[in-house]
């Protein structure tokens, strides 16, 4: 469910960084250059617009003044509609005295509490210029502000709501709007409603064509050719207004081809996509006209000229409609943004498919603002369908059946492990700036993950959308047949995306960029994929915590050679469940790593784990445990992975964690039920694979109770605690000291029908204390 922007107001990140692209490995087709100079310092252009520019991606250009000054509401949903649509919002404005291109929400609604004076052409320099004040201001954009960092930044459609124009009575005050003197020397195509119902429709028009710029209306399925009947030009509020549209465009593929025969050409004017309000939402206009009629009359008379004309002609229609105007305003508003990122992402197909001949954008020197994050989560990110056989009555069977359509309760969630990970973090732990670096589609279920994270309140800078010049990437989605018992019958899952050659090019930039504490990766990605992500989070210092997944994606962190780089530990932190770790174990074990690899030897060894050795696992575990091979399987592997969490579901989890020889936990008596073993203190003598250890910390630690009436399921669970836990971690905190606040956490996600628990924020405050211990 959509909410309105300023509910995301200091929740949203104002990252930058995009990690998927890298800049001339695309087929890229660009913007000519211009006489702008010296704007690397000064133009702020976010990184994912900036990215999306450099490689020709679909983007829709949004001016400010709409939330600054606009009386449509709040909920306006302008960017999720740009997103569900395949392009990309690029909210353009003055924030702090300096121009940006790119406003994050929480800017926005600084923008609106602080107060921000409206930027016109005329406006932009005084508000930029005045480098010695120590109040800079902000400025909501108009059209015209809007076109011009739009142009500057390389963007080649906008999308808004109605232009201005040439006001009636101007043969007496010449009252002409500074948008239609931009349209005639900035190239820029926009998508709007036509000019305001109150202006002079047939002078704005004679204006347009005096600057040379292109006007079209959109048939919107009315027959168009030579002996079909002329198509008016909207009249904002009403479909049709009482002047003939000068030209028609059929849809948003002819209009995407006449922006790029514009821009071939090198004509600098702009061009202007009139898009009819969709009829449901429409006045009569004869209605309307009434309404203007009086409204315009009254302006007159008690005085309201120049900038005090609008706003009050506008509260006086909307006064004479009942309100009707604003509803017809937003939904004309939304209509046109959805058309101008149909526009654009035509505009991008065309791109795609032409040569490398154009030339670079008016401005180049971008320097994005880096964002930096406490924990970075590289994993999956999926649409999860979740089917539920529901029995309510007598006359159907107690169970699903094969081979039949079943009744059931389907809900959609985002889900995946990346994005759970990194959603519990963010929720358990709001202070902790939290990043997921993913791949989705160019699709709807792309759309809609992005939509959902912004709601969540998650940065959705580090997601790549790959579009459809990679083919076959499809958003990852996972659906789950569940039966009357709610426990899983059959799962069909889809995350061929995360399998890709390039699926994790520039990991390292992102890695270095947001110069993680933690580093958490999953096991969706490919071995190559997988071990790309984990050097470079060792390479920018980082601690790494691996997720399994599943026991089949388990066996990737022993995969490939880049266990036998000298450098030891691989990972700092997994956490598998019992099956994962069997498979992890027998993996290693596969490649010669419990066996013939010297470093394994060298911490194995001087742990003297022989003669005694399962009545020490007994009494710290339980005899099933041990008969299974639990805690030695872990043991076994802490040489690679020094910390292993066990997740053991109603049984609770087990920690194993190899101690170095200063460890506090070696000298802490509360803590010697717990210490499996102590290794001799010596020096190696001499031994080149020597590494000091100190010993072995194991401890179980029960499951929070959950009575089974509580239970709604278990999707989620797992990626809930190890959420928590990273979260606890990246504020300092010791894993003994966090496991009981991370199984907490899992059991309100036991009890929720989310895939991270809602109300996770409830335990903030126990975590930050147990982290300080």
């Amino acid at each position: 469910m959509a909410i309105p922007w300023r509910q995301l107001a200091g929740r949203a990140s104002t990252g930058r960084r995009i990690y998927g692209h890298q800049r001339g490995l695309h087929h890229t087709r660009r913007l000519s250059s211009g006489p702008a100079r010296g704007l690397g310092g000064l133009l702020r252009v976010t990184e994912e617009v900036a990215d999306a520019v450099a490689t020709n991606r679909a983007v829709v250009a949004l001016e400010s003044t709409i939330y600054t000054h606009g009386a449509i509401g709040e909920d306006l949903r302008l960017e999720a509609i740009v997103r569900e649509n395949g392009a990309v919002p690029a909210v353009i404005g003055v924030l702090d005295g300096r121009p940006t291109v790119g406003l994050q929400p929480d800017e926005i609604a600084r923008m609106v509490d602080e107060g921000a004076q409206k930027a016109s052409r005329r406006d932009l320099a005084q508000l930029v210029g005045r480098p010695g004040s120590k109040h800079k201001r902000h400025g909501g954009t108009t059209i015209s502000g809007t076109m011009i960092l739009a142009r500057l930044a390389g963007i080649r459609v906008f999308g808004t709501g109605g232009l201005g124009g040439v006001h009636r009575g101007w043969q007496q005050h010449m009252d002409v709007s500074a948008d239609l003197s931009e349209l005639g020397r900035t190239r820029v195509a926009v998508v709007c409603s036509g000019s305001k119902g109150f202006l002079d429709t047939a002078a704005t028009l004679e204006y347009l064509e005096t600057q040379g710029v292109y006007v079209a209306t959109f048939a919107d399925g009315r027959p168009t050719g030579p002996k079909a009947v002329p198509i008016p030009f909207p009249a904002f509020w009403a479909r049709e207004g009482s002047v003939l549209s000068p030209s028609v465009v059929l849809d948003e593929a002819e209009a995407a081809s006449i922006i790029l025969a514009q821009e071939q050409l090198a004509i600098e004017t702009g061009l202007l996509f009139a898009n009819p309000i969709p009829a449901a939402a429409a006045i009569p206009r004869a209605q309307m006209d009434e309404a203007i009629d009086r409204a315009v009359t009254e302006a007159a008379a008690k005085g309201f000229s120049g900038a005090r004309n609008t706003p009050y002609v506008l509260q006086r229609i909307r006064e004479l409609t009942d309100g009707r105007s604003v509803g017809a305003n937003l939904a004309l508003v939304r209509d046109n943004v959805r058309r101008a990122a149909k526009v654009a992402v035509q505009l991008s197909k065309l791109l795609a498919n032409g040569d490398e001949s154009m030339q670079q954008p008016v401005h180049t020197k971008i320097v994005p603002e880096v964002p930096q994050a406490d924990i970075l989560v590289a994993g999956s990110v999926a649409i999860d369908l979740s089917c539920d056989y529901v029995s309510n009555n007598d006359s159907r069977p107690a169970d699903l059946q094969l081979h039949v359509s079943n009744p059931a309760a389907i809900r959609q969630t985002v889900g995946g492990v990346g994005h759970n990970v990194a959603l519990a973090a963010h929720r358990v732990s709001p202070s902790t700036r939290v990043k997921l670096c993913t791949l989705v589609g160019d699709d709807i279920a792309g759309a809609t993950i992005l939509s959902a994270m912004q709601t969540a309140g998650l940065d959705t800078t580090g997601v790549q959308q790959l579009g459809h010049e990679h083919s076959g990437a499809r958003t990852a989605q996972y659906v789950a047949i569940n039966g009357a018992d709610k426990s899983l019958v059959v799962a069909m899952a889809d995350m061929d995306i995360f399998a890709r050659d390039d699926a994790t090019n520039g990991c390292s930039s992102a890695v270095t960029a947001a110069a993680p504490r933690w580093v958490v990766v999953d096991g969706n990605w490919r071995p190559a994929g997988l071990h790309g992500w984990i050097a470079a989070a060792r390479e920018a210092g980082a601690h790494v915590a691996f997720e399994p997944v599943s026991a089949a994606k388990s066996s990737r962190l022993f995969r490939g050679d880049s266990h036998l780089d000298g450098r030891l530990p691989l990972v700092d932190l997994a956490t598998p469940n019992e099956h994962e770790l069997a498979a992890m174990h027998a993996a290693a074990s596969a490649r010669g790593l419990l066996t013939a690899d010297p470093r394994w030897f060298a911490v194995i060894g001087r742990l003297g784990l022989m003669a005694g050795a399962r009545d020490r696992f007994v009494r710290l575990t339980s005899a099933a445990l041990v008969d299974a091979g639990v805690p030695q399987q872990a043991v076994q592997l802490l040489p690679y992975i020094p910390t292993v969490v066990t997740k053991l579901g109603s049984r609770g989890a087990l920690l194993t964690r190899l101690l170095a020889p200063d460890d506090p936990l070696l000298h802490d008596r509360s803590a010697e039920a717990h210490i499996l073993v102590r290794a001799p203190l010596d020096d190696g003598d001499g031994d080149l694979n020597y590494q000091p250890v100190g010993g072995v910390y194991m401890r179980l630690f029960p499951a929070a109770a959950v009575d089974d009436a509580h239970i709604v399921s278990v999707n989620g669970v797992g990626d809930t605690f190890l959420g928590a836990l990273v979260g606890g971690l990246a504020q300092g905190g010791q894993t003994h000291r966090l496991m009981e606040v991370a199984q907490q956490a899992a059991a309100l996600t036991l009890r929720s029908p989310e895939a991270v628990a809602a109300d996770l924020g409830g335990l903030a405050d126990t975590l930050s204390r147990a982290s300080a211990e």
